[in-house]
């Protein structure tokens, strides 16, 4: 079966990355996965909004081989619950230098900046934005942060924009097909 998701050829192209592809991403949370809304409790508990989408993304993103990563500033009890229901293995909280954090990450896989794309919506994600291989921001982040990215997402932060950059750099890698073919197929291995 056809995919019907289908992007720009120049987008494909500076999304790919050099020789073996994107073979990680970094995602932010507040403003990425969220909405960068923080509902704070009489308790001083913090809840969160999350979208089931772009879940799905990064789970299919780990299954084409795209190993996603969580770097985010604020550390909660919400954010680690989402990440562990998800399977994400790697995961940074309370993070005050998302660069150090990055270069950690890099070193760790063995991977340099060029076979890495990153999605940040703000200031302490431009480090990151203006070194990655793929730079991505949401529809609604900061100007500085969409104006350093290769893509800015059509939908929202916690509304769908993890996921269209985890279609994207599925779809430039050739593996979105595969992946889909194999969920039309069947759901129980899943």
């Amino acid at each position: 079966m056809q995919p019907a998701l289908t992007f720009a050829p120049e987008l494909l192209l500076r999304a790919q990355g050099p020789g073996l592809g994107m073979r990680a991403a970094i995602f932010d949370v507040d403003g990425v996965l969220t909405d960068g809304s923080l509902y704070i409790g009489d308790a001083g508990e913090i809840f969160k909004s999350f979208s089931v989408l772009d879940g799905q993304g990064l789970k299919l993103l780990a299954q084409g081989g795209i190993e996603p990563v969580v770097i985010t500033g604020r550390d909660s009890a919400a954010v680690r619950r989402r990440v562990a229901d998800l399977g994400l293995q790697r995961a940074y909280y309370g993070v005050k230098d998302k660069l150090a954090a990055a270069q950690q990450v890099l070193d760790e896989l063995g991977i340099g900046w060029a076979e890495l794309a990153v999605i940040g919506d703000d200031w302490p994600d431009l480090p990151l934005l203006a070194r990655a291989g793929f730079a991505c921001a949401p529809a609604n982040a900061h100007a500085e942060a969409r104006a350093r990215a290769h893509h800015v997402t059509g939908a929202r932060g916690g509304q769908g924009a993890a996921r269209e950059f985890c279609d994207l750099l599925l779809v430039a890698s050739g593996r979105y097909a595969a992946l889909l073919d194999g969920h039309l197929t069947t759901l129980d291995a899943r």
